[in-house]
């Protein structure tokens, strides 16, 4: 009897009798065109699934034996399968709380932003928050006027609400645009200064224009979670489940079967165990503990003082042991890092930290929001508790510090090299770090749609230089060793992965479609292995996910055309088809 033969019966799915007694399957999959991950066997017609895990795979007559009265089956008349997407790196309950809000991802100009609150203002009562999020200054085909950097004043915003506080989020989660209302209730004033990583953004006078970076965001924050809290606990318990509902709906409905939840504070993390636990969640949950968010016994739902920096390390320390979590629920939920520690912001903002100052802010080089020394405090506490860490940094110096700090903690605690680090995004890197991601073990935790977003502005930010050598440089960390993870920065970026994958093998920028620096592009199956196979290593679940193997969890994507060989041109037009998690179908395209 062969080994995994032996396994399931073992585990009670394969009978007692000879190797080749008849099991029945509970799905099969016939007629299609598999894209495995797996090199002994790279692509299939067909396979077969059982308690929730592949039984078979190969062609349609190797699985047509485990077709029984009882099988589910799904033709798929020629379609392409492959292991299900896993979103390296994303904000899972921002997304759903996104989706209830204004999305500005698609204004063309201050104005369509303005139009937006205006008609939310008139539906709105006195004293109600206006939310919106994505809005990003250099997508717009022209600057307002006046402006500060490219950014408007806040007073066409009070114009249109007058008697609302209004808070807008930055594409990148690095900023926000208030109106005088939200400015009046954090108590920001010409006279406040700037935080410790953070920036209020003046204008000649030195009055507030609106616009808040980094950490100078959170007197705002705050004062909304404050509003937010008003709302009873089964109002707000309510209002976070239909938030996980609508994350998770769209998730599935793009072919995602994992997605790794960039941090959450330890509150939300006991929810979303409690809802694992009744079967809410399709898809498979790794979610990192936020080392920046406070609240570990409160609430911790919309309402919770999400945004209050965490300063105690010994609270840290405290609660980790009791919130790590491997598999629950059929592992659709595990918790066994720490992230997303932020040290730096975002290249759209100016707030990305550079080696030398940006060529059209000369005066900045970013802002570093976490300091190397307290990223070393939280590392110690999570190799104390066997925690991976991630860590995002944009900006070279942020890189550079970054890597710093895990050499320094891999000499110090040897063992930590097994807890396979992360840098999130490694966007901007110095050519002499390149290498130390491969050397050090180091993932590279990377999104290539932000190439594609942020093409039209790198050179303008950094100059040509700094943009060819270190910008996006998938193919020279690959080159060393390195391994890439990919993901989107769902709700930075939409989750989709199709347009992930084109980026990832086109690098065209979403403006014009002018190709950035092409040498660095993936191949069709480097880009696909970042998305499947490298993101279960980077979680830890490579024997579980990652690929269409016999003994893996049936984790699937049917897709409407053939991703490995249409005309690049045709990739964006593909769709999500099916998508199964552990052998169900927990979406189908109408």
């Amino acid at each position: 009897m062969s080994r995994y033969l032996l396994a399931l019966f073992l585990s009670g799915l394969l009978p007692y009798g000879s190797a080749s007694a008849a099991v029945t399957a509970d799905l099969v999959l016939e007629h299609g065109h598999l894209v495995t991950m797996e090199a002994a066997q790279p692509e299939a017609q067909a396979l077969a699934v059982k308690g929730g895990r592949i039984l078979s795979v190969g062609s349609d007559a190797d699985v047509a034996p485990y077709i029984g009265k009882t099988t589910q089956v799904l033709d798929l008349t020629g379609m392409t399968a492959v292991p299900g997407f896993i979103e390296g790196h994303g904000h899972f309950t921002e997304l759903g709380r996104t989706l209830t809000e204004l999305d500005l991802t698609t204004a063309k100009t201050w104005d369509d932003i303005l139009a937006q609150v205006a008609a939310a203002a008139k539906q709105a009562k006195p004293g109600a928050w206006i939310v919106g999020h994505g809005w990003h200054q250099e997508k717009w085909d022209h600057p307002p006027q006046p402006n500060v950097e490219g950014l408007p004043l806040h007073a066409n915003l009070d114009a249109v609400s007058p008697k609302n506080p209004v808070m807008l989020s930055h594409a990148s989660g690095h900023g926000i645009y208030v109106n005088a209302v939200a400015l009046k209730l954090a108590g920001i004033d010409k006279s406040t200064p700037d935080p410790e990583g953070g920036q209020i953004v003046r204008d000649a006078a030195g009055e507030p224009v609106g616009f808040l970076r980094d950490n100078a965001m959170y007197p705002v924050q705050r004062v909304y979670a404050a509003y937010l809290a008003r709302r009873t606990p089964a109002q707000s318990r309510a209002a976070f489940r239909h938030e996980v509902e609508l994350a998770s709906e769209d998730a599935v409905s793009k072919g995602i079967t994992s997605f790794v939840d960039q941090g959450e504070d330890f509150a939300v993390l006991d929810e979303l165990k409690r809802l694992a636990g009744q079967g809410v969640l399709p898809l498979r949950l790794y979610a990192l503990v936020d080392p920046s968010r406070a609240d570990p016994e409160g609430v911790g739902l919309p309402g919770a003082d999400h945004y209050q920096r965490f300063d105690e390390f010994q609270q840290l320390s405290r609660f980790l042991p009791g919130h790590r979590v491997v598999g629950y629920a059929d592992d659709h939920f595990t918790v066994r890092g720490v992230g997303e520690i932020t040290s730096d912001g975002a290249l759209g903002t100016h707030t990305a930290w550079f080696l030398k100052p940006y060529d059209d802010l000369p005066d900045s080089s970013g802002v570093n929001v976490t300091t190397p020394a307290d990223i070393r405090r939280i590392a110690d506490i999570a190799v104390e508790d066997d925690y991976q860490i991630t860590v995002h940094a944009i900006g070279d110096r942020a890189n550079h510090e970054v890597l710093d700090v895990m050499q320094a903690e891999f000499e110090a605690h040897p063992r930590a090299k097994a807890l396979r680090w992360r840098i999130e995004h490694a966007q901007h890197l110095d050519p002499a770090d390149i290498p130390r991601f491969g050397q050090l073990g180091v993932i590279a935790s990377m999104q290539s749609i932000h190439e594609c977003s942020d093409a039209p502005y790198v050179v303008k930010r950094l100059g040509e230089q700094r943009a060819e050598q270190g910008a996006y440089v998938w193919r020279s960390l690959m080159k060393t060793g390195a391994l890439i993870v990919n993901g989107t920065d769902v709700p930075v970026e939409d989750e989709n992965p199709i347009p992930n994958f084109y980026c990832a093998v086109t690098r065209r920028s979403k403006k014009d479609g002018v190709p950035f620096y092409p040498d660095q592009a993936m191949t069709r199956e480097e880009a696909l292995k970042s998305y499947t196979l490298n993101d279960a290593y980077g979680i830890f679940e490579e024997r579980e996910l990652g690929s269409l193997k016999v003994g893996k969890r049936a984790d699937i994507a049917v897709l409407s055309q053939d991703i490995m060989s249409v005309p690049v041109d045709a990739i964006p037009a593909t769709r999500v088809v099916y998508t199964l998690v552990g052998g169900k179908l927990v979406y189908r395209r109408p």
